[in-house]
C-alpha cells in the first residue's frame, strides 16, 4: 500500500485549503480553496500541481471560498470528475461560487479601468481568474452526501462526512483506504465549530484514525465568553448610536451573518439595544439566509424551539435585506444611526468596501470585526491599527472606532480543538496541523504534544508525506 498526502494550501497560512491524496489507484483532492491573503494570491493563478483531468474525485468540507473557491479554475483547466459535498454545502456553494466569479469579473474590470486612468502597468493580467459562467460549470459535478453514511469514492477509498459544527453543511471528512486487506484511516477536521453555539448542532467526534489533519485558525487562544461578548456588543452599539454614528460589520455571508442576526434579535427582544435599522447588504448572505430557513433539520435544540414557537431568528422589526445595488447605495444616505452587515468578512471585496469608505474616517462610527482577519487582508490591516487605508483606489485616514469580538467566531478555539481530538480513542501515527498562521499552528502543536504526547507537525506549502 502506498499513500501520499501533499499540502497545497492552508499550510502555515489560513486560506487556500487544498490537500492532494494519492494511493496506488486513486488521486483526489480534499478541498480546493482560494487564497485570500494578498501576498499569496499569485498562487491562485499558478497551474495545478497535478493535471486536473488526472484526479478521480474532489471532496469539499464546506462552502467558504477558501475551501471551495478554486473549483471553477480546476474545472476550467480540465477536471470532469465528481465533487462530493453535503446537500446544504452544495446549495450554498452554488451561490458563493457564482458570486465569486462575478466579483472576479468586476474586480478585473475595475482594476483595468483604474490602471488605464493612472497609466500604470501591472505584473498580473487584468482578467478574471474565472467568471460566473465558469463557476456554474462546476454545479453539474456536485454529488451530495448525507452525514454519517459511508460512500465509495473509488475501489480503495470509502469516505464518511461528519458534522463539523462550523457553518451550515460543514463536514469533517473521514477516509478509509484499503489495499490487500490492509486499512489506513485519515481524518480531516475541515474547519471545526464550537460547542453550545446558536443555530448549529455540536461537532461530531470521530473515534479512530491513523492520521489526522486538523485546522488551527485559533489554535493559540481561548474565545471570550459568549455572554460577555453579547454585553460588549450591546455596549458598542449603544455608544455608537449615542454619538450618532453607524456600526459597520464586515461579515462572512455564510454563518457569521446568520449568527449576528440571531444575537441582534435577542438583544432587541431583551431591550438591551434600541430598535434601529439593521441592513444586511449582501445578496449572497440574503440568499444563504433563505437556505438556512429551508433546512430546519440542521438546527440545534434552541433554534428548533424558536421555529416551533412560530418565530424566526432571522426576522425582526427594523431588519432590511438589500439585494439591489440601488438599495445598497441608498444606505450611504441614511441619516440615522444604523447597523450595516456586509461582505466580505476580511474586506477583500464586495459591498463592505463602500461602507468602509463612507465610515472609516468618521470618529462617531464603529467598524466591528467579528471574524478572523488573515495576514495581508484589508481587514487585518485595519485591526492591526494602521492610520490610513487604501479602499477602492483611494486613501482614507482611520478615525472610526475599531473593535473586535472574537467570541462570535465560527472557528473552534484551542480548548475546543483539543476537545475534538479527545474523541479519538487510539494514538494516531501522525497529526498534521494546518489552516493557521505559524504562531497559531505552533501553539496548537505544543498543546497537542503536552496533552496527548502525539507526534505533531505543521507541514509547509507543497510538503509531501508518505503515510504508509
Amino acid at each position: 500500500m502506498s499513500i501520499k498526502i501533499q499540502f497545497l494550501g492552508a499550510a502555515q497560512n489560513v486560506t487556500g485549503s487544498r490537500y492532494l491524496l494519492q494511493t496506488d489507484r486513486t488521486r483526489l483532492l480534499v478541498d480546493c480553496g482560494l487564497y485570500q491573503e494578498r501576498h499569496l494570491q499569485n498562487r491562485n493563478w499558478q497551474p495545478f500541481d497535478v493535471p486536473p483531468e488526472s484526479l478521480n474525485a474532489v471532496l469539499v468540507s464546506h462552502a467558504h471560498i477558501d475551501h471551495c473557491g478554486l473549483l471553477p479554475k480546476l474545472v476550467k483547466d480540465g477536471y470532469k470528475g465528481p465533487v462530493y459535498l453535503t446537500a446544504a454545502t452544495a446549495e450554498i456553494a452554488r451561490i458563493s461560487l457564482a458570486d465569486a466569479g462575478k466579483i472576479q469579473e468586476e474586480d478585473a474590470a475595475f482594476k483595468k479601468t483604474r490602471h488605464e486612468r493612472e497609466g500604470r502597468k501591472t505584473q498580473y493580467p487584468e482578467i478574471p481568474l474565472y467568471t460566473a459562467e465558469d463557476a456554474r460549470a462546476v454545479f453539474p459535478l456536485f454529488k451530495t452526501v448525507a452525514y454519517n453514511r459511508e460512500i465509495t469514492i473509488s475501489p480503495d477509498i470509502i469516505a464518511t462526512f461528519h458534522n463539523a459544527g462550523h457553518v451550515f453543511g460543514s463536514a469533517s471528512i473521514e477516509l478509509k483506504i484499503t489495499e490487500n486487506n490492509h486499512q489506513k484511516v485519515i481524518a480531516f477536521s475541515g474547519d471545526l465549530g464550537n460547542w453550545d453555539r446558536p443555530i448549529l448542532k455540536n461537532p461530531d467526534l470521530i473515534n479512530q484514525a491513523d492520521y489526522i489533519v486538523i485546522e488551527s485558525t485559533y489554535g493559540d487562544r481561548t474565545h471570550e465568553d459568549i455572554n460577555g461578548a453579547l454585553l460588549k456588543l450591546a455596549d458598542i452599539i449603544n455608544q455608537t448610536v449615542k454619538l450618532g454614528g453607524n456600526v459597520v460589520i464586515p461579515s462572512f455571508a455564510l454563518e457569521r451573518t446568520q449568527d449576528l442576526l440571531f444575537f441582534l434579535n435577542r438583544l432587541i427582544s431583551e431591550s438591551k439595544i434600541p430598535r434601529l435599522k439593521v441592513f444586511v447588504d449582501s445578496p449572497m448572505a440574503i440568499s444563504i439566509t433563505k437556505i438556512f430557513k429551508e433546512h430546519p433539520e440542521l438546527y440545534d435544540r434552541e433554534t428548533t424551539g424558536w421555529v416551533k414557537n412560530g418565530s424566526s431568528p432571522f426576522e425582526f422589526e427594523g431588519l432590511h435585506f438589500t439585494n439591489k445595488a440601488a438599495d445598497s447605495e441608498a444606505i450611504l444616505a441614511e441619516k440615522d444611526s444604523c447597523i450595516i452587515i456586509a461582505g466580505s468578512g476580511m474586506c477583500t471585496g464586495g459591498r463592505i468596501k463602500r461602507h468602509l469608505a463612507s465610515n472609516i474616517s468618521r470618529p462617531e462610527s464603529t467598524i466591528l470585526f467579528v471574524g478572523f482577519q488573515a495576514t495581508g487582508t484589508l481587514g487585518r490591516l485595519i485591526t492591526d491599527g494602521v492610520k490610513e487605508v487604501r479602499i477602492l483606489g483611494q486613501y482614507y485616514p482611520v478615525h472610526a472606532r475599531i473593535e473586535e469580538l472574537r467570541a462570535f467566531s465560527a472557528h473552534a478555539d484551542q480548548p475546543t480543538l483539543l476537545r475534538w481530538l479527545k474523541g479519538f480513542k487510539n494514538r494516531p501515527e501522525q497529526v498534521f496541523v494546518t489552516h493557521g498562521e505559524p504562531k497559531s499552528s505552533q501553539t496548537l502543536i505544543n498543546a497537542i504534544t503536552d496533552t496527548f504526547g502525539w507526534e505533531t507537525i505543521a507541514p509547509a506549502y507543497q510538503d509531501e508525506c508518505q503515510l504508509d
